[in-house]
């Protein structure tokens, strides 16, 4: 099978590429032919010097890999032919995460790039780009499995959705890791636990555990030393968690602990660097270094995806009193995976249950059947189908309900053109919460992001 990888030099790419290479090993390998499709010639080149040191390790030690790898620089001709389709663009490339961030923080609100005025304004910027993608692929590959991973994850499924139906699955490795990192902590296999999860894109909660016929989620609670012992236990505090009686996506603490992860986001950015501006350090060494020295291309990606892993979400890991990342979630195993178990489910009807971003379909209440939820699915040829969950808690629907309110906001906004839902989806954001702020940040996107004057002609 063909796979399309749109955003082809994204600095991930090689993550699905080693995987990739593993799946060869097992024989019935899904994928045999790679296209990369990027608007960044540099940073193809950077990645395709990885891949080929990716090959070369792979053929020292396995033989010639049944597996190609070419670029296309056109759209349509990259997606014909593909069995699925992977879309983890970046519109605006870093520069748009920095000024995400940037503005934000300027007007006095957190500038994450998926969560809160940083998200909406990606969103905004991203949705026209994901929703030509979808048509490219309804008219070029109508047989086509498109497998979202652009940020933000829920919104852009949702908007390539409504072109491609239920052929758009949205992937995301925080429930897998939250799944993985709980198991662990009670000396459980990560590969034989189900995990209840319900929510939206990076809002969500692991409800349930379960092992041997019975829920273990009330043990891990009930054991401090075992639910501190990994990252969101020690993030959210295990008095917190109790309280919750769920274990969150670590993306909420952004909405738990607001004003300690905006206060530590602005010393940061006061400090010299924001994560958007680190990240872009980081990897303009790599695609600089990659381009000078081809063949060490490997090393020094390697390099600078372990310093990126150390430093996520490094401004809430401060604010939570200095929490460091254990090195078992440093080496992936994560997104990689989750798409290769899509890939060989849809393609050679393997049947998987995983935690993906699809249309609701009555699996969650309190929000419409179009709505695109995270939840445990069944996935094999006939695609991901949504597992019925048992409903949210209180809170829990009322801040998920009024963040997809915000997504609709912005879907509406891009469709008609109309400012006034844009300044709505922020003004209406839980994280943003004052309409005069929404102004100064409509404002100050639109002066940052000339091009979204053109997608908001109207006001």
């Amino acid at each position: 099978m063909r796979l399309a990888i749109l955003g082809g030099g994204g600095f991930r790419v090689p993550l699905v590429h080693r995987a990739l290479l593993a799946d060869t090993l097992r024989g019935g390998a899904v994928v045999t032919e790679v296209v990369l499709h990027d608007t960044d010639e540099h940073r193809l080149r950077g990645i395709g010097a990885v891949l080929e040191r990716q090959r070369d390790a792979h053929r020292a030690a396995h033989g010639e890999p049944p597996l190609t790898v070419r670029v296309e620089t056109d759209l349509g001709r990259a997606v014909e032919g593909s069995g699925v389709v992977f879309s983890a663009v970046r519109v605006g490339a870093m520069a748009g995460r920095v000024s995400d961030e940037r503005v934000a923080l300027g007007a006095g609100v957190l500038g994450q790039e998926t969560v809160g005025a940083g998200g909406i304004s990606y969103g905004l910027r991203t949705v026209p780009v994901a929703e030509r993608i979808a048509r490219t692929v309804a008219e070029r590959a109508p047989g086509a499995w498109v497998v979202n991973f652009t940020n933000p994850a829920g919104l852009v499924t949702e908007a390539m959705s409504a072109v491609l139906g239920d052929r758009v699955i949205g992937i995301c490795d925080s429930p897998v890791g939250l799944g993985r990192r709980a198991a662990r902590a009670l000396g459980l296999d990560p590969a034989r636990v189900e995990l209840d999860y319900a929510g939206l894109n990076h809002l969500g909660w692991l409800r349930g555990l379960r092992s041997g016929g019975r829920d273990r989620l009330p043990d891990l609670l009930a054991d401090t030393a075992a639910l501190e012992s990994f990252e969101e236990g020690r993030l959210f505090g295990a008095e917190w968690l109790r309280a919750l009686g769920a274990l969150p996506n670590e993306y909420l603490h952004y909405y738990y602990w607001s004003r300690e992860a905006e206060a530590a986001a602005a010393e940061a950015a006061r400090a010299g660097r924001t994560r958007g501006e680190e990240l872009a350090a980081q990897q303009r060494g790599f695609y600089r270094e990659a381009a000078e020295r081809p063949e060490a291309a490997l090393e020094l990606w390697e390099r600078a995806r372990l310093e990126r892993e150390r430093g996520y979400m490094a401004d809430n890991r401060r604010a939570a009193g200095g929490v460091d990342r254990a090195e078992e979630d440093l080496a992936g195993g994560g997104y990689e995976e989750v798409a290769l178990a899509v890939m060989r489910a849809v393609a050679l009807d393997e049947p998987a249950r995983l935690v993906l971003d699809v249309r609701n379909r009555g699996a969650l209440a309190g929000l419409d059947d179009d709505a695109v939820v995270e939840v445990p699915c069944v996935v094999d040829a006939n695609g991901a189908r949504p597992l019925a969950v048992a409903p949210l808690s209180g809170h829990q629907l009322g801040l998920v309900q009024t963040v997809k309110g915000v997504e609709r906001d912005v879907l509406a906004a891009v469709r008609t053109g109309s400012r006034a839902r844009a300044l709505r989806a922020f003004a209406t954001h839980p994280l943003v919460g004052s309409v005069g702020r929404a102004r100064a940040l409509l404002e100050g996107y639109l002066e940052a992001f000339p091009g979204l004057r053109d997608v908001l002609p109207r006001a």
